[in-house]
């Protein structure tokens, strides 16, 4: 009798994502895919279109614009977006927002129709 034990765990695939997401490298990388998603929500379509986020690392969360001009913008908002941000994320994670003019760090959104 050859008997198979890798699947004899019964924790269920929710349970397992749930403590991999709690490890700090892949907790990071989620809130990073939850706010990319949001982007558009979190700061606006207009805003969206001449930001990206850029980085997130120990409570700082990093957004890149096209240009010195979209920079001043982006600064004036930088309360509203840490905001956002945290209430996207459901908890605060985000503590300070920084603004660097990377114009090709943004990628133009792509619309279909």
């Amino acid at each position: 009798d050859q008997r198979d034990d890798r699947g004899v765990d019964e924790s269920s695939l929710g349970a397992v994502l749930d403590r991999l997401l709690r490890r700090p490298e892949f907790a990071r990388g989620h809130a990073i895919g939850l706010l990319l998603s949001a982007w558009p929500d979190i700061v606006g379509e207009r805003v969206a279109a001449e930001t990206a986020l850029f980085s997130l690392d120990g409570g700082v969360l990093v957004v890149a614009v096209t240009s010195g001009t979209w920079g001043a913008q982006a600064r004036f908002l930088v309360d509203e977006i840490r905001s956002r941000a945290n209430r996207t994320l459901g908890r605060d994670l985000i503590s300070v927002v920084q603004i660097v003019v990377r114009p090709e760090a943004v990628k133009p959104l792509r619309r279909n129709g």
